[in-house]
């Protein structure tokens, strides 16, 4: 077995697609880790921004996850809406493109790859930042923890769609179980000690208020808890990815997933408020996770506690599987209508489509260098691509029942409607909020990713045009191109060239480069070695072109002789033939220069289309 297919399994053939299908249980994890996983950082972004605030602070937490829950229960129903009348698939680019034009379109696609990119940075760090909340040993070693599961996800997601979503079964269950399990006993503690439970291990005590509530203190915690929200489009997305019938089991995936993350944001923040829970300053000495301290709280630090954690772990850092599930298929999606390059849409050894895996791993890492894998400076990037494209998904709904009518359209448009009127009063508070702590990076960042692929297009316009053949092209007949050989000595490798450039054409040329290092035996000998053996056979013998090079260079003087004979033949194709020795072995490339490579890149990069490469390789060591 190669090493290829230890790491990435063997490759799958075409007919086995279906296979790759999946049910709506395995859809969870394919599709909804980072969705159940924002459980664990959402609230505690809400509760950082109200640290000021000291222990009043927790009197918020309620109103606003119950304001983020409404929200999260229209989006959902909007989305029903959505995988039922995109059944191949409706992303928000999909959507927005077809019902709002092109130009939303690409705005929706720049805001969600700029969401996936951050929730696998997001994800992962979230996911070692529970990690070292339990183990502090470890912080130092937070940016390598980071990469290293990045590496191990990546590598899991070449091997095919199915597998991750297998895998990760697991758990994503033990994950909901023993969150599940926290939050009813938690909750069970509270009723019967009057709303008042002890906690087992007490948390850290917050610190003495430093501001009075407000506003715009409100606005943002509000706008760093919907971080929740994210990557609850991802099943609207990957609808395709799902067995037959798949309307009904992406929508029975896209409902477990939606209850699931309400019990949770909703069980989270009413014990965070009955057991004195707040955030802690996030990448410091002391740092511990509103859930670490949650299960602590309810639980101890017992066996329970400790696998508590390791699932939240587990699922933190694999809930960046929905951007690898998703990222792939957006830009397919968008490379299909020119805004990408065309690699996008190539599927891979495991009928994955591998180049955008690869791209998101790399953008993904170098995000996690560049913020050394702490989520707190991540969150206020987050939201604004995620609700930007909730934003135009709904209103390219509503653009879309108006258009199609039929029965129910009228309750479908009001349904996505609402959707999009909360969702884009959301993204105005985010973005109010957040704009001087990151928000405008993002803004800039979908901007310049709208530029670039409005310019892939206009490239890929230019090359249509470039390339449109041309009404009776074989008129003005056909003539044999002038054919030019470089020769530096006389030998097998060239003779092998030059006899086949004598089949091209009966004008030749051989060009010789002499400097002070030539020992001038081309020349001397050309009459006999060439001239005579051409006679002899009946063709007319090349012409030998010696050109002078008192620097000692000897590309640049083939390169300048074969455009100058280019531009004063006009009328004529001019083949460059190229004699290349081809060796057995790698190692001996080494011993060998390679100015014919360079000769033919040099060429490809200044020539016309009037001039041909042709390499006429020699194997050593062939029979």
């Amino acid at each position: 077995m190669s090493l290829a297919d230890l790491l990435f399994g063997r490759p799958l053939h075409s007919s086995e697609d279906n296979k790759q299908r999946i049910g709506w249980l395995v859809g969870i994890p394919t599709f909804g880790l980072d969705a159940l996983g924002s459980a664990a950082y959402g609230p505690e972004a809400a509760l950082t921004v109200l640290l000021p605030l000291g222990l009043a602070g927790l009197n918020h937490i309620r109103p606003l996850t119950t304001a983020i829950i409404i929200l999260l229960t229209i989006v959902y129903f909007s989305y029903r809406q959505t995988i039922a009348a995109y059944p191949t698939g409706g992303g928000s680019y999909i959507v927005a493109k077809q019902n709002l034009g092109a130009r939303m379109g690409l705005l929706a696609a720049a805001a969600l790859i700029i969401d996936y990119l951050l929730n696998v940075a997001v994800g992962i760090s979230a996911g070692v930042g529970a990690l070292v909340s339990a183990l502090p040993a470890l912080q130092p070693h937070t940016l390598g923890l980071c990469l290293l599961i990045l590496a191990m996800i990546t590598i899991v997601n070449l091997r095919g769609a199915r597998e991750p979503g297998v895998l990760f079964m697991t758990p994503t269950v033990l994950f909901v179980g023993c969150l599940l399990v926290v939050v009813g006993w938690g909750l069970y503690q509270t009723w019967i000690t009057g709303g008042h439970p002890r906690p087992v291990v007490p948390p850290p005590k917050l610190p003495t208020p430093q501001a009075a509530v407000g506003l715009w203190l409100l606005m943002r915690a509000f706008a760093n808890g919907c971080t929740a929200m994210t990557g609850v489009e991802a099943v609207s997305n990957g609808v395709l990815a799902f067995r037959e019938p798949v309307v009904p089991n992406a929508r029975r995936t896209l409902t477990v997933i939606v209850a699931i993350l309400i019990v949770l944001l909703a069980g989270i923040a009413y014990l965070s408020r009955s057991y004195g829970i707040g955030a802690t300053p996030p990448g410091q000495p002391g740092y511990q996770s509103v859930l670490s301290q949650l299960t602590a709280a309810v639980a101890g630090r017992s066996v329970f506690y400790s696998i508590t954690i390791g699932s939240i772990l587990m699922v933190l850092c694999l809930s960046a599987n929905t951007s690898f599930a998703d990222f792939p298929r957006l830009c397919r999606a968008v490379a299909a209508d020119g805004y990408l390059p065309r690699s996008f849409a190539n599927r891979g050894r495991r009928l994955v489509y591998s180049e955008g895996v690869w791209v998101l791993a790399v953008f993904a890492a170098l995000l996690l260098v560049i913020f050394g894998g702490v989520t707190d400076r991540l969150i206020p990037l987050f939201a604004v691509g995620a609700f930007l494209a909730f934003t135009l998904s709904q209103a390219g709904m509503v653009a879309h029942w108006k258009r199609t009518g039929g029965p129910g359209a009228t309750s479908s448009m009001l349904i996505n409607g609402l959707g999009a009127l909360a969702t884009g009063a959301t993204i105005v508070v985010v973005v109010a909020a957040k704009f001087t702590e990151g928000a405008w990076i993002v803004m800039l960042l979908i901007a310049g990713l709208i530029f670039l692929m409005q310019a892939v297009h206009a490239h890929y316009d230019w090359v249509v045009r470039e390339m449109t053949p041309k009404p009776n092209f074989l008129d003005g007949g056909l003539l044999a191109p002038l054919v030019v050989v470089p020769v530096e000595t006389w030998n097998s490798v060239s003779q092998k060239a030059l006899c086949f450039a004598l089949t091209l054409s009966r004008e030749v040329q051989v060009v010789h480069i002499e400097h002070e290092g030539s020992d001038g035996a081309l020349v001397r000998d050309w009459p006999k070695v060439v001239e005579q053996p051409a006679r002899a056979a009946g063709l007319p013998p090349p012409e030998l072109v010696v050109v002078r090079s008192p620097y000692r260079f000897v590309i640049q003087p083939i390169l300048d002789h074969v455009l100058a004979v280019e531009r004063e033949r006009k009328d004529r194709l001019v083949a460059v033939v190229i004699p290349e020795v081809v060796e057995r072995r790698w190692y001996y490339y080494f011993l060998h220069n390679q100015r014919g490579k360079l000769l033919a890149a040099l060429l490809l990069v200044k020539g016309d289309r009037r001039i041909v490469i042709v390499n006429v390789p020699w194997y050593l060591g062939a029979p």
